[in-house]
């Protein structure tokens, strides 16, 4: 009997002080894990970027669509229509 109690502290103990360590140690490998994928994430976005610099660098057809699309740029003389819908309320 006295053995019995002895294996049931030891394994509390065992219990009490492993197993914080083995919940941290998963959230650890959690962590790990959305890291890995936030730097393929990452990388992958900077190879686009890296793709989309060599284009406007390299290509002035490109430039010049970028230009008037993302920032409305216009050429000396140009006019721009724009039509705004008119809302039926």
């Amino acid at each position: 009997m006295k053995n019995a109690i002895v294996i049931f502290v030891i394994a509390l103990l065992v219990l009490v002080f492993f197993l914080p360590s083995f919940s941290k140690k998963q959230d650890l490998l959690k962590r790990n894990q959305d890291l890995k994928k936030q730097i393929e994430d990452l990388t992958q976005k900077n190879i686009d970027l890296l793709k989309e610099q060599k284009l406007l660098e390299e290509d002035p057809e490109y430039l010049e669509k970028v230009a008037r699309e993302k920032m409305g740029l216009v050429k000396e003389g140009e006019v721009i229509y724009r039509i705004i819908p008119s809302s039926s309320e």
